[in-house]
């Protein structure tokens, strides 16, 4: 079966083929990190890892660009609002601070890190060159009372609208805060807006139309194609951003003469209550408050769980069912882990001065005990079904079923070989609770409790050694019924004492 997405543009599934075989460039529209992260932003960073490590997955290099707009209308605003207020915080460090809070969110989540990450104002050279082509080739044009703003001439290219399949002429006029005055048309869009006297200084470059700064359309031109090239694969973003930027994005490019994206993606939006989120009805769920109230590894097991396509509804209840669904497979990864254990796993040796010499249990560090096996067929039809998930994880929870069914049934081969299907699906899905990664963000509380608990155990069981060596038999047994009690059950072996859960 091969690849098939949705492409935006084509408005259909089509079959997806990489420019270059074995490569796959991708371009994702990051924040404007004008304020704190929320659901929806940790949702469309979230598909396009899953994506990513698809293609990962299987055998293709990804290259994957997302962008960060810290150079924006509403940064300065904020900024204004902010300093009107009596903070001294500048917009440059406004922009930087959010911008460190999306990179923990999405760290938080999992979220490989990208490729590169550009931020606007590192290639205002790239904007200005990409505009000079634009004008050059007559598409766009210096405003009319002679400012140094710059007009994206929508009239002199035929194409406009067909991401989105509309005529110019029903389209909403371009949201620019200047004067409607300087523009051609309504539906002209700034590729460059002059410097404006009540906007700091340092929120302007030199230009050869006046000082000024970038319009937000020409930024993601210009940086896709200087970390891409004139032509690449996938151009993604939320469903929010079809109509105007990414329908501005590709009749600027594509008039600069780029062949620009070959296919476009675009993912659900949030709903909260029935209703979009959204700031002005004041129910936008940010990124630390859902973190702070769920597990991130249960957190992104949410978030993922919907078509990539679809509206992901959130309710108070959201997070609980997701938790309990992935406690499902942390327990059959658990059950298996103990019935499958090597024996000489979960054994601690006492040295003679009483302390533990060696403890090597089956939390240690190669966590990795089913083996290496390649995710079920049905599984990756799937995935190659237009990055289907929810049918890619009703064969992760099938798979889980099984492997809990040969466990009972004592098939300690089908239960392996269940269990290895289940961390390869899991990987690719990046919640393999079992990977170092997660273990080592703090995020995975039930490996903090094992750890804790392997802690306690293993000292125990040195005070039991230091009973028995004592002769104290009575404190040796307490010990051992303690544990016992507690369902620990400890075998004394000629390599030391192993202990398991009963």
């Amino acid at each position: 079966m091969k690849q098939r997405i949705y492409d935006s543009r084509a408005q259909q599934v089509v079959d997806f083929a990489p420019r270059e075989p074995g490569r796959v460039g991708m371009y994702v529209c990051g924040p404007t990190v004008q304020s704190a992260p929320h659901i929806g932003h940790l949702r469309s960073a979230l598909v396009y890892d899953q994506m990513r490590r698809w293609f990962q997955a299987t055998g293709h290099d990804v290259t994957l660009i997302r962008n960060v707009t810290d150079i924006d209308d509403k940064i300065l605003d904020n900024a204004r609002i902010a300093q009107g207020e009596g903070s001294s915080e500048q917009w440059w460090a406004l922009a930087y601070r959010v911008e460190r809070e999306f990179t923990a969110a999405y760290d938080a989540l999992g979220v490989l890190a990208p490729t590169y990450e550009p931020r606007a104002t590192a290639n205002i050279r790239e904007m200005i060159e990409l505009i000079e082509r634009l004008i050059e080739r007559g598409h766009a044009y210096r405003a009319a009372d002679g400012t140094a703003s710059v007009y994206f001439d929508t009239a002199s290219w035929p194409d406009y609208g067909a991401l989105t399949r509309q005529r110019r002429e029903q389209m909403e006029d371009a949201a620019d805060s200047a004067n409607a005055r300087e523009k051609r048309n309504p539906q002209d869009f700034a590729l460059w807006k002059a410097h404006r006297e009540h906007e700091p200084e340092s929120a302007s470059w030199p230009s050869p139309w006046g000082r000024g700064r970038p319009g937000w359309h020409i930024e993601c031109s210009a940086m896709a194609t200087r970390y891409l090239g004139a032509e690449f694969d996938i151009h993604g973003g939320g469903l929010d951003l079809r109509f105007p930027h990414h329908e501005n994005e590709l009749a600027q490019s594509s008039a600069a003469g780029h062949p620009f994206a070959r296919h476009w993606i675009h993912n659900g939006l949030v709903n909260t209550g029935g209703q979009k989120m959204s700031k002005s009805l004041g129910n936008s769920l940010f990124a630390a408050d859902l973190l702070a109230a769920a597990r991130p590894i249960v957190l992104r097991y949410f978030l993922g769980s919907a078509h990539y396509r679809s509206v992901l509804e959130f309710s108070e209840n959201s997070l609980a069912e997701a938790a309990a669904a992935f406690e499902r497979i942390e327990g059959f990864l658990e059950r298996a882990r103990e019935a499958l254990r090597d024996p000489s796993l979960n054994q601690v040796q006492v040295a003679e001065d009483g302390r533990s010499a060696t403890s090597s249990t089956m939390y240690g560090s190669d966590t990795r005990t089913f083996g290496h096996a390649e995710v079920p067929e049905a599984f990756a039809d799937a995935m190659r079904d237009d990055f289907a998930i929810p049918q890619a994880l009703a064969v992760l929870h099938d798979t889980v079923r099984a492997g809990n069914t040969a466990l009972d049934a004592g098939d300690d081969e089908a239960a392996s070989a269940r269990a290895a299907e289940v961390e390869a699906m899991l990987d690719v899905l990046g919640i393999n609770p079992l990977d170092p990664a997660w273990r080592s963000s703090g995020d995975d509380e039930a490996g903090a409790a094992r750890a804790a608990l392997e802690a306690l155990v293993t000292g125990f069981i040195v005070d039991r050694a230091d009973a028995r060596k004592n002769k104290d038999f009575a404190a040796s047994d307490a010990i051992r019924d303690r544990l016992l009690a507690a369902g620990i059950a400890l075998e004394d072996g000629p390599n030391g004492t192993r202990w398991s859960i009963v």
